[in-house]
């Protein structure tokens, strides 16, 4: 179904573009310092690290052919399980450290280049490994959960490759995009689909009897039909709703809703707390993460020019030796000149802002 395309394809897109921004960090601060002679060693190292994540994808792919079915479904939960606390970790790590992601990443060029060449091939595969194993096991989690996993795949191939492209438009600078905005609202997209993620994970778990749940001997039992009780007489380890007679399981509605918010036509009461839980807990953290990013800018003191200046990317590439105050467009850019001499000693703090706020928007941060 479209549903389960769109909503890999998203993740490959966002996921994707945050490694083709990190790695056009690197490349254009080596071609800033004229070491072009050791984007090979760089590449290699991005070679190294994609080869990595589609390893960790096969082996879990046709690995899990050789298991039972109770160890593939503790496999399947414990790697969604381990997928959610690494995109979550990743999206509020990006919301702390992505005003210095790109000093970070240039001071580790500079040291790479005067260690030698396989400190070089390191960096581009740390920078990119992490990303990608985190992107593999998020959507290996997710595929595993859908009817039309091929549909999934493919999505989710299609993302990173339009990622791709666009990594490569925004650093030669032919393509602007609001990274800011795309990052922030494909972060909330992502905390909702990690919800349902985690719940599809307690899912197989509960299958494979790691947890107690409606699989097992021990689930709650209705006194009138025999089975395992639904609704609050199933309560914690029964069902909690069952609506497969209203939404068919392999049906179109019950493929978009759980790819989007997670749900499905019956679930289990530990599925839903556990839902529930993760949303109450991460959506707000999430959303004040956002806020504070936002602040400093619209509480600049007398600077009309601030508020989203620098958001929009892609008039120079991400590390470009540019003046920050080139990137800002139209009014923005002339109504904040650059001081030089001594009314740079006079420039108020307002206005000292505005150059940090463009750099700092040239971050894959998704807030700042």
């Amino acid at each position: 179904m479209l549903a389960s395309f769109f909503a890999t394809f998203l993740i490959g897109l966002r996921e994707g573009l945050e490694a083709a921004l990190v790695v056009g960090i690197l490349v254009a601060y080596l071609t800033r310092v004229g070491r072009r002679d050791a984007l090979p060693k760089l590449w290699t190292g991005v070679g190294l690290a994609i080869a990595l994540a589609l390893g960790v994808g096969a082996i879990f792919t046709f690995g899990a052919y050789m298991l039972t079915f109770e160890a593939q479904e503790l496999l399947g939960g414990g790697l969604s399980l381990l997928a959610v606390a690494m995109v979550t970790w990743m999206i509020f790590w990006m919301q702390k450290a992505g005003r210095t992601l790109k000093a970070g990443l240039e001071g580790g060029v500079e040291k790479a280049l005067r260690s030698g060449v396989w400190a070089l091939v390191a960096i581009g595969f740390v920078s990119v490994a992490r990303e990608g194993v985190e992107t593999t096991l998020f959507l290996w989690a997710m595929v595993q959960s859908f009817q039309d996993q091929s549909e999934a795949l493919l999505g989710a191939v299609v993302g990173l490759g339009v990622a791709a492209v666009l990594g490569w438009l925004i650093a030669r600078g032919m393509l602007r995009l609001n990274l800011a905005r795309f990052f922030a609202w494909s972060g909330g997209f992502l905390v909702v689909v990690a919800a349902g993620v985690l719940a599809y994970a307690i899912h197989d778990l509960q299958e494979a009897g790691a947890l107690p749940g409606p699989f097992g001997a021990g689930a709650p039992l209705d006194p009138v039909t025999g089975g395992v009780a639904t609704g609050w007489a199933g309560f914690p380890f029964g069902w909690a709703f069952d609506v497969s007679a209203q939404i068919a399981p392999s049906g179109p509605l019950a493929a978009l809703l759980q790819a989007t918010v997670g749900f499905m036509p019956a679930m289990t009461w530990l599925q839903v707390v556990a839902w529930l839980v993760y949303i109450a807990v991460v959506v707000p953290l999430f959303v004040r993460g956002v806020r504070a990013k936002q602040r400093p800018r619209s509480s600049s003191a007398g600077d009309a020019t601030s508020p989203g200046a620098g958001e929009t990317v892609g008039s120079a590439s991400p590390a470009d030796d540019e003046p920050a105050t080139a990137r800002l467009s139209g009014a923005a850019a002339s109504a904040t000149p650059r001081p030089s001499g001594a009314d740079a000693a006079s420039q108020t703090p307002g206005s000292r802002d505005v150059p940090d706020a463009a750099a700092s928007a040239l971050h894959p941060n998704g807030a700042s």
